[in-house]
């Protein structure tokens, strides 16, 4: 009986001290979390971001996701700052569109590229509230069918072109009921098609829209604006899935929105011709 009472009390105080060392040894995570030194950052000391592997205005200026300029890349540097991060401690890497929404290790804590929270994204990656919800526009040559056109109904009468993989693709479908857009791998080939006169217009969100016919197609104009989609909640900050990151930033998030640094950043780079026509129905 004493070599049992021994053996339990040794036992009792072996585990006791592993578990002090626990604590003692995850004491200092625990502290550094929320802060720039966050052990569940990518890499600890920075932030880490992804974009598009070419960005455009009026999202990001000149290429060039360092600068700040250009409406997501400026949100990120308040964001980074309300994080507690200094402007050079903010690192980008870049991914195509189709590599940010896939399943799987993500090598960053966040991704931004105008990308729309939608429930199938959501089952395999995580999303931040949503921090922008674009309009739609309808952008065309002039001489489409579409620029006389008021309603739904006229509109799916006309030849669309899209982009695959895209929620332009779904409004098409779920919102003016098109069932036979032409589809194709990036913005230049339906641009192309639409000047071949193989299709009558495309559809894109306001901002991306505004610099399509400002700079990229100058002969292009936007004849419409849309509704957002419901079933298209907005823009948000995409993660890996189960990141746990994702609560720290969503407050920081709602921290500059809450302050009208956003609105400030859409009044500044996103704004619309309000004498633009809205089709609604």
């Amino acid at each position: 009986m004493t070599e049992t009472r021994e053996t339990m009390r040794y036992a009792f105080a072996a585990g006791g001290l592993a578990l002090f060392a626990a604590v003692a040894l995850g004491a200092p995570a625990q502290a550094q979390e929320g802060t720039p030194e966050d052990p569940r950052l990518h890499t600890p000391g920075q932030l880490t971001v992804a974009t598009g592997d070419v960005v455009y205005p009026p999202w990001m200026l000149d290429d060039s996701p360092e600068g700040g300029e250009g409406f997501e890349n400026a949100m990120v540097y308040a964001l980074a700052e309300e994080m507690g991060f200094a402007p050079e401690d903010v690192v980008w890497v870049r991914e195509t569109f189709d590599q940010s929404i896939a399943p799987g290790a993500k090598n960053y804590d966040f991704a931004i590229q105008q990308i729309s929270v939608t429930e199938a994204r959501a089952e395999v990656v995580d999303f931040s509230r949503v921090y922008y919800q674009p309009e739609k526009a309808v952008i065309a040559l002039p001489g489409s069918p579409v620029e006389e056109a008021t309603s739904f109904a006229e509109l799916a009468e006309a030849n669309w072109g899209v982009t695959i993989g895209t929620t332009d693709l779904d409004y098409l479908v779920n919102i003016l009921g098109v069932d036979d857009a032409a589809v194709y791998d990036d913005q230049v080939g339906v641009f192309q098609a639409m000047r071949a006169g193989q299709v009558d217009a495309t559809v894109a969100a306001l901002p991306t829209a505004l610099f399509v016919t400002a700079v990229q197609v100058p002969d292009a104009q936007i004849t419409a604006l849309l509704p957002a989609d419901e079933n298209d909640r907005g823009h948000g900050l995409l993660f890996e899935q189960d990141n746990p990151l994702v609560e720290w930033v969503d407050q920081a998030l709602t921290a500059i929105i809450d302050r009208g640094i956003v609105d400030e950043l859409v009044a500044e780079y996103l704004v619309a011709d309000p004498d633009l026509p809205a089709i609604t129905e």
